[in-house]
Formats: structure tokens, sequence, C-alpha cells
């Protein structure tokens, strides 16, 4: 669902973004909404946090030195 917003910003700065929308082929507010999705859209949820957090803790990792070896030791 879409919402619609308003804030101030530079008048330079949205002349750059225009010609970088335009030149991309994009309107104005499909590519602010693309560059913030670039950024912040990146953010994992909590159950990726999670996931994350458990194997920076996690002291029993394997290294695996070899990918092809490895992925075939699992079938």
């Amino acid at each position: 669902m879409k919402t619609k917003t308003a804030f101030g910003i530079d008048k330079n700065l949205l002349e750059l973004i225009k010609e970088k929308a335009k030149s991309t082929n994009r309107s104005l507010n499909n590519y602010v909404e693309y560059v913030l999705y670039q950024d912040v859209g990146k953010v994992p949820n909590d159950k990726t946090r999670k996931a994350i957090e458990e194997v920076q803790s996690s002291a029993e990792l394997t290294t695996i030195e070899n990918l092809k070896k490895y992925k075939e030791s699992l079938f």
C-alpha cells in the first residue's frame, strides 16, 4: 500500500535526482523509492537477524575449503 508523504529537500539536489530518474527511465517517485529500497530495504528481518546472530556466536563452525566437495557430502 502506498502512502503519500511530503518532506523538504534541497532544490539543487532535487534537480539532480530528477535528472538521474530521467536518465534511468523512471519517474521521480519510482526512482526515489528505488534508491531508498537499495539502502533501507536491505535491513534484515527478525528471522534473518536471529540467524546472523546465531552464526556469529557459534564457535562450532566448519571451515569449507572446497565448496564442491562440501556440497557433494550433503547428498
